[in-house]
């Protein structure tokens, strides 16, 4: 067998094997890399190349090292899911970096940490004073998770005392041009109420790149055509208007009546409606 034909046949095995391995050790694998990870990649790696390249290694060799290399890594998950002590050994532990405040500067020592790679990891946490910080800690793989002060964390509606709406995840209904049908029955939805809801915007679902559904039911579109624009979905807002139009109608039949007992009615109609429009608002802004 020519050379060049045994390499094209070895890569293809080797890449097939390579992607089963990759799959079976799952999706933490291709996320960043404890220190074990990081040798189990290198070693596979080293293994595919000299046995893709070098037609004098022996095919069956290399599988069999890429076998025990796919349950030396197994093995180790599953054995670190067992005992704390043993994932803490081959994972590693965080390091803190900063606490309350303060730099640990023992600490960068002990894992050569420079002030330089410091801030640029603030930087990278959206933060540029050190002194805004209450808490940073060095992850087993590398990355720096920041906790900034009370005083300079993003303000939320939970800070300020305000109800905000409960939501879902959006559902993809519309891809490329095409209707998703378990998407749609996942958001309780069918084909009919997708039509209906495209007509509205005069549009025709094969110009439609992409259409999404949010958890309140309001469909958006991107079209193809990017000159093209199609209006924000507005039934939220005319809700809300709706339900102040008709507390201000019943405090004005409240002033327009001679009767005290219709007047005591609109009133106390009006009253309610308030009450709900106070309780709703936070729902349809």
């Amino acid at each position: 067998m020519p050379g060049w034909a045994e390499i094209l046949i070895r890569s293809i095995v080797f890449l097939t094997i390579l992607f089963l391995i990759t799959k079976g050790l799952g999706k933490k694998q291709m996320s960043q890399l404890d220190t074990f990870q990081y040798i189990t990649g290198i070693v596979i790696g080293g293994i595919v190349a000299i046995h893709v390249s070098d037609v004098t290694a022996n095919v069956a060799y290399g599988i069999l090292a890429l076998a025990v290399w796919f349950f030396i890594p197994f093995a180790v998950e599953f054995m670190a899911l067992k005992s704390k002590r043993f994932r803490n050994f081959v994972q590693g532990k965080g390091t803190v970096l900063i606490q309350n405040g303060k730099i640990m500067e023992d600490n960068m020592k002990k894992e050569r940490f420079t002030t330089d790679e410091l801030l640029e990891e603030l930087r990278n946490n959206n933060v540029f004073k050190a002194s805004d910080v209450e808490f940073a800690v060095l992850e087993p793989t590398g990355q720096v998770n920041v906790l900034p002060k009370k005083e300079n964390q993003p303000i939320t509606p939970k800070i300020l005392g305000q109800k905000v709406s409960p939501e879902k995840e959006p559902q993809t209904v519309i891809m490329d041009g095409k209707a998703l049908l378990e998407p749609l029955a996942n958001a309780s939805l069918n084909t009919n109420w997708l039509e209906t809801e495209l007509d509205k915007m005069n549009v025709s679902i094969e110009n439609v790149f992409l259409g999404q559904v949010d958890s309140d039911g309001q469909l958006t579109v991107d079209l193809y055509d990017d000159q093209l624009t199609v209006p924000e979905p507005t039934e939220k807002p005319l809700l809300l208007a709706t339900m102040k139009k008709c507390q201000a109608d019943l405090e004005l039949f409240a002033l327009a009546t001679e009767s005290q007992e219709s007047k005591q009615l609109y009133q106390q109609n009006s009253e309610r409606m308030q009450q709900a429009i106070d309780k709703i608002t936070p729902y349809l802004q």
